[in-house]
């Protein structure tokens, strides 16, 4: 009866592994790590690991993925994020690590990692720090295309009827190499395209007010913006917790919002208009399809809109999807073709454009920071073909 039990067991666990498609422990033969936020500040992030998990198994019951977090107030804790990513690399199977959002701490945590282990490959998705530094340690950091969207979401903007375009960003945000950079083409290209530019500052989450304070400045000042610039005004946040207050009085008010800072139909969208997506929760058309229904009873069709796949779960998971196939010699590190074939597995349908990091001031392409961009859905009217779009040159050139 023993040996009868024993032999059951393991075929019930092989018949489990081939029916989840998660790994034996004996299988996995190595290991990635995945440091993303948490569901309060990053769940887009958060759900790309997951899936992951899903996909490969968590390490700790002998599947492929070891998943952590980094603090809500990371800017204060940096220390705690550098000593997260940092200790992935004492596990002898770890292979390579993936960091999406790459805040602060991201680089001095791959540093100590490189101390530890320069074999482990590491990756990084949408960077906080400067272009130079991240890619001094990281294999590859991918990022939102900030250069091309400077000008695309402007036109996309014009193209729905926007007269004047609000971006609204703090400080620290203005302070990152891209962040900056972006705003001065969106500047640029709103000139050129006849739209008045305005420069709105709103409070750095991550200070003393912390998310609360600042959503409720959002609340309180968009209905003035509004009687200011007038209803045919596009807004544009670079944090993730102004979106959601911002969505909210636009849908409500009036105005234009083409994407978020970080797009995806969960940004903020959900908790705006009220909708519950736990029946829908992983299946992304499903998710778009109901968010459309709850755009257009709140009259924002035609005025607000998103990527069809959320970039932050894409990166996620279309990075760790990368890092296995490239520890598995499926892919190169250096090919753009092979990570975007990554993100096509994630975002069935949707239009990618991907392209390489150019620095404005010295004209050096960098290699290691990847462009990524999905074309924009508007709520209503459908995908705008932005990726087809070829965007004037002299954008490129333009510095913060």
């Amino acid at each position: 009866m023993v040996k009868f039990f024993k032999v059951t067991a393991s075929v019930l666990a092989l018949l489990l592994a081939v029916s989840t498609g998660i790994a034996l422990a004996a299988d996995a033969d190595f290991h990635i790590g995945v440091v993303t936020g948490t569901v309060s500040q990053s769940e887009d992030n958060l759900r790309g690991a997951e899936r992951m998990i899903e996909e490969y198994g968590d390490a700790a019951s002998g599947g492929m993925i070891t998943h952590v977090t980094y603090p809500d107030n990371f800017m204060s804790e940096m220390e705690t994020t550098i000593s997260q990513i940092a200790s992935l690399a004492d596990d002898p199977k770890m292979k390579a690590i993936v960091v999406n959002e790459s805040v602060p701490g991201t680089t001095e945590g791959f540093r100590r990692v490189r101390e530890k282990r320069p074999d482990i490959f590491l990756f990084s998705g949408e960077p906080h720090e400067d272009p130079g530094v991240i890619t001094s340690v990281a294999d590859l950091a991918i990022t939102s295309d900030n250069i091309a969207r400077g000008y695309l979401i402007p036109l996309a903007a014009q193209k729905l009827g926007a007269k004047t375009f609000v971006h609204i960003s703090f400080p620290r945000h203005m302070s990152y190499e891209i962040l900056g950079r972006r705003r001065a083409i969106m500047e640029a290209a709103c000139k050129d395209l006849g739209i008045k530019f305005v420069f709105e500052t709103a409070p750095d989450p991550t200070s003393d007010v912390g998310v609360a304070g600042a959503q409720q400045f959002i609340l309180e000042k968009v209905p003035a913006w509004l009687d200011q610039y007038g209803k045919d005004t596009a807004f544009f946040c670079t944090n993730n917790a102004h979106t959601e207050p911002l969505l909210n009085r636009i849908a409500a008010l009036g105005g234009y919002f083409i994407e978020a800072d970080i797009p995806s139909p969960l940004m903020g969208y959900p908790g705006a208009l009220g909708v519950d997506l736990t029946k829908e929760k992983g299946d992304w058309p499903a998710i778009l399809k109901k968010m459309e229904s709850a755009v257009a009873a709140a009259g924002g069709s035609g005025r607000m809109g998103t990527w069809a796949f959320s970039i932050g779960y894409t990166q996620s998971a279309g990075l760790v999807e990368f890092a296995r196939r490239v520890i598995a010699g499926e892919a190169k590190v250096d090919s753009l073709k092979d990570l975007v074939e990554c993100y096509n597995k994630f975002t069935p349908g949707a239009k990618w454009g991907a392209g390489y990091y150019t620095d404005a001031g010295t004209g050096v392409r960098n290699v290691k920071l990847g462009l990524v961009r999905q074309d924009t859905y508007i709520f209503g009217s459908g995908y705008m073909g932005l990726t087809d779009v070829e965007i004037p040159e002299k954008y490129f050139n333009i510095s913060r």
